[in-house]
Order: structure tokens, then sequence, then C-alpha cells
């Protein structure tokens, strides 16, 4: 792709003027690692990858399964029994062959969690299981990575940038995970399917932000419930 079509392709954001050609430049040289190819990571993965990211990695243990399809628009029916990084990978090829894909088909633990992390500008939590959210905030503490946070549940979600220019981190507004008693799941309380691409969407939008220099709510949580259709916004 030349200079001509390249511009053409990402014009619509270019045009903005707080992004400008110096902001797609950023765009483009821009290493990001979404962790988890899910309900979350699935919108992230689209609009990172329809934005132009330079590399976009994905990490993820998982296989493509029939339930998930309500809500990981990146993945169809042929994906079923499929690696979801190797699913993604094929999304990310399709849209936008300009983007360098790296697939981890792994699952973060405390083995590899900072020697995959360190190799990232930019960190997206889009797992599923308090363990690995904390795991990921420690080692972005760590190693200086901003971290952009979400989670889902039935009709609502959460959204933050945590631990970027020096801003707080995870343990700042929950300290520690809950008890395994009281941790609910999509897999027993469901999820409805449009969500995930609500908060995924504003992740992805967050990251965008992060690498284009633009500011970003740190120090604060969104909190976002689509059955009453409020956000609210709290500090920490």
């Amino acid at each position: 792709m030349n200079n001509e079509d390249r511009f053409s392709r990402y014009s619509r954001q270019i045009f903005i003027e707080e992004i400008g050609l110096e902001g797609q430049k950023k765009i483009m040289k821009a290493k990001v690692l979404v962790i988890g190819a899910g309900g979350l990571g699935s919108p992230v993965i689209q609009y990172l990858a329809a934005a132009g990211t330079g590399t976009l990695a994905v990490a993820d243990f998982d296989k493509v399964e029939l339930h998930n399809l309500n809500r990981q628009v990146i993945h169809t029916e042929h994906s079923v029994g499929m690696a979801k990084v190797e699913s993604a990978g094929q999304f990310v090829k399709s849209l936008n062959h300009q983007v360098n894909f790296t697939g981890h088909y792994l699952k973060i633990d405390d083995t590899n969690a900072e020697e995959l992390i360190s190799d990232y500008d930019i960190i997206v939590d889009g797992s599923d299981n308090f363990k690995t959210r904390y795991l990921i905030n420690d080692t972005c503490v760590k190693l200086g990575k901003p971290l952009v946070y979400g989670s889902i549940l039935g009709f609502s979600g959460q959204v933050a940038v945590l631990n970027c220019q020096g801003s707080r981190n995870l343990r700042d507004i929950f300290p520690e995970p809950p008890s395994d008693e009281h941790i609910p799941d999509c897999d027993s309380l469901g999820v409805l399917g449009a969500l995930p691409g609500i908060v995924g969407s504003m992740m992805a939008n967050l990251v965008l932000e992060i690498i284009t220099d633009l500011p970003v709510p740190v120090n604060k949580l969104t909190l976002i419930n689509t059955f009453n259709w409020t956000f609210q916004t709290v500090g920490f």
C-alpha cells in the first residue's frame, strides 16, 4: 500500500485536528498487547486493527465455542474449535493486512507475565477472572506499562485507565480480589452480547488516545449500566 492509499484509508481519523498525520504515525508505530480474545477483546481488536495499529498482539489460551458467538464478534461459526488467537489473526489479516499481528497461544501466569508484557507499549486487559486481572495489573505496575482495564457482567460494565503517567492502579480501587465464593461470572449469570461491544469500544478508544498523547481520564472508574442506561464516573 502506497502513501496515497494509506492516507485514504486512515483519512477520517487523520482529519481530526487532535490526531492528524503525526498522530496516525504514532498509531502505526505503537505496540499493543490485548490479553483475551473474547467479549471485550473482540471489539478492541477490531478497532485497533481498523485504526492501523502497528503491532497488535493477542494472548489467549482458549478455543472458540458456539456460545461465544453472541458477543465475541471477531469469531464466526467457521472458527468453532479453533484457537481464539488463530481466529483473531485471521480476522486482523482480512481487515487490515498492514497490521503486524502476533498471537500468543498461552495462559498468562507468574512464569510468563513479565516477559510477555515487557515487549509492548500499552496493555489491554480483556481477561475474565480476578487472578489474571491482578497479575496483569501488578506486572504493569512493576514494568511501568499503561493498562486499559475493563470488565462486564449482565448489563453492567467498568472501564479505567490504570498506571498511566504516574496514575493509580487496580489495587488503589480494589486492594484485593474477592474471595472465590463471591466471584460472579458470565458463565453462570450471563451477559447481553452488545454490552462487551460498548465497553470494548470504549477501551479501544482509550488506547488510541493514549497512543496519540490525548488526555485520558486517569484515577477515574467509569461505571456503565445498560439496563437503566446510566454512566457514572467515580474518582479513586
